[in-house]
């Protein structure tokens, strides 16, 4: 991160624990802190737009003679209760969604928004003296974007505020994406975008690697929602994502939402991707809030029944699973993180997996260390596989030839701050099984070698098994049968000189000699 950009970090997270004394939390900030930069990204565009003849200029805010001199101005000429009943009323006016208008950025991250800074001498500090300070118009996203997804991972520490459930680590993100290696013609998304990480690395790697030869309607198809697009359920996170995108200067803040708020698995998709990229929930079952005739709150497990899936099932994993194969257009690839019960649970499961591996090609499975979510105990692995033509018939051989394994999990232990995963760490693994920093990395797969910690199992014999278990590829479970193994061999050597002995007694009180094979023995 450049040092302009930590600074503004620091400016900014100094003053999120400031507000932590008024029942402030870091997401609640963070979440005032989109609205604020986006009311004042708005006037920066109609103060760039005063040259321009009226019908050239953008209006992000309502171009009404109502709305003439509210947003960011109006709030900058206030103080105390007068300032803190005008910005309330302002996110409720932005907030309202008009019949049969397209939505918008600006839509998508004022509905139903709410002000959370109910001390006036707070607010007004954060408008003046943080925000109206910078340009975040004109400030490119190494410093405005980069800050901004600083803060969300901050945020993402606040446990008691549950900020992580959204939030996978950058390293494991721009990991996968090296070797996804994404190009300006493939279609992006995340099903369960969070906050825009792996949309936001996957854009990045696109500029990097292909952005002198990019057009300006390549840039067009990505800032359209056409090249890349997310979805999130919560709406106060998809408004993190949709504003993570924009100070990346992906999308525009007048333009068409690149975040769909809805349950990506209530219905089969209408669009088709060529990548997905995603981390869906860890929890492990689907549910509705019900509140009660007595006013209380249950929750109660839900199914999705689509036609489309192989299985009914209330597990939230399997289901992302089933919905993002049929998220995949022909030819397309996708990297999902799972966690370990989607690779051995029993029953449905078990069909699913069994499925995935005849229809699709799952070449590569990535065994994650623990320590590296901010759900510390949990065990996760990551899942590379690409579509394939439709079966022919039931008895064709699965489209899954080889499925290679590689265990980062053995031998490593990771931990959030004092030792956490770096780009280093997956260094091999991103070599071996992808050639990422070869010459040929198209020709990785071919040249694989199943050595250590990477190892190959043969699909065919995964599918044929009763429960398709794909709980392998770990070299600890060698080490553990061979140490089982010692154990149980020391036990029956303890076990046999024991009864020896009591057999030596034995003679010794009827005064017989024990054979000689037995004194051998002992």
């Amino acid at each position: 991160m450049k040092p302009e950009a930590r600074r503004l970090v620091d400016r900014l997270w100094n003053y999120c624990n400031v507000l932590r004394d008024d029942g402030v939390s870091s997401l609640e900030y963070l979440e005032q802190l989109s609205f604020l930069v986006f009311l004042k990204m708005a006037a920066e565009i109609e103060e760039a737009d005063k040259t321009l003849p009226e019908s050239r200029r953008r209006h992000v805010l309502p171009n009404t003679e109502q709305w003439r001199g509210r947003g960011w101005p109006e709030l900058l000429d206030l103080t105390g209760t007068d300032l803190e009943e005008a910005y309330t009323q302002l996110l409720t006016d932005l907030g309202k969604r008009e019949n049969g208008k397209e939505d918008t950025a600006l839509s998508l991250i004022f509905h139903r928004a709410r002000n959370r800074l109910q001390n006036p001498a707070n607010l007004r500090r954060l408008i003046v003296d943080l925000i109206d300070k910078e340009q975040w118009l004109t400030a490119s996203k190494d410093i405005k974007g980069d800050a901004y997804e600083a803060l969300i991972a901050r945020s993402a520490e606040d446990t008691k505020a549950g900020a992580g459930q959204y939030f996978t680590p950058r390293v494991l993100i721009e990991s996968i994406v090296r070797c996804m290696r994404p190009t300006p013609d493939d279609t992006i998304t995340d099903p369960a975008c969070g906050t825009g990480g792996f949309l936001l690395a996957a854009y990045d790697h696109i500029v990097r690697e292909y952005g002198a030869e990019m057009s300006t309607e390549d840039f067009a198809r990505f800032d359209e929602g056409e090249a890349i697009w997310g979805t999130e359920l919560v709406p106060a996170t998809a408004r993190l994502a949709e504003m993570n995108l924009i100070l990346h200067n992906i999308g525009k803040p007048d333009g068409k939402p690149l975040i769909d708020v809805e349950d990506a698995l209530a219905k089969p998709p209408t669009k088709r991707a060529s990548m997905v990229l995603a981390n869906p929930p860890f929890v492990k079952k689907s549910s509705i809030v019900i509140t009660n005739i007595d006013g209380s709150v249950s929750r109660e497990d839900m199914s999705y029944h689509r036609r489309d899936f192989w299985e009914t099932t209330t597990n939230k994993q399997f289901n992302f699973v089933q919905h993002i194969v049929n998220v995949l257009a022909d030819n397309g690839r996708a990297a999902v993180i799972v966690p370990d019960n989607v690779l051995n649970e029993g029953g449905r499961g078990a069909n699913i997996r069994r499925e995935l591996l005849k229809r699709y090609n799952l070449h590569t499975m990535l065994r994650l260390p623990k320590g590296i979510f901010y759900a510390g105990t949990v065990k996760a692995n990551v899942l590379f596989f690409d579509a394939a033509p439709p079966r022919r018939s039931a008895d064709e051989p699965p489209h899954t030839k080889q499925l290679w394994v590689y265990d980062l999990r053995t031998g490593n232990r990771f931990t959030l701050k004092q030792n956490p995963l770096l780009p280093g760490h997956l260094e091999d693994f991103e070599k071996r099984a992808f050639g990422v920093g070869t010459d040929d990395p198209n020709g990785a797969i071919d040249r694989r070698v199943p050595e250590g910690r990477l190892q190959v199992f043969d699909g065919a014999e995964l599918v044929a098994t009763k429960d398709v278990n794909l709980d392998i590829g770990l070299i600890e479970a060698e080490a553990a049968e061979a140490k089982s193994l010692t154990e149980l061999t020391l036990a029956l050597s303890a076990d046999l000189r024991g009864a020896l002995l009591e057999l030596e007694h034995l003679a010794a009180d009827l005064d017989v000699e024990l054979p000689p094979l037995i004194r051998e023995q002992r």
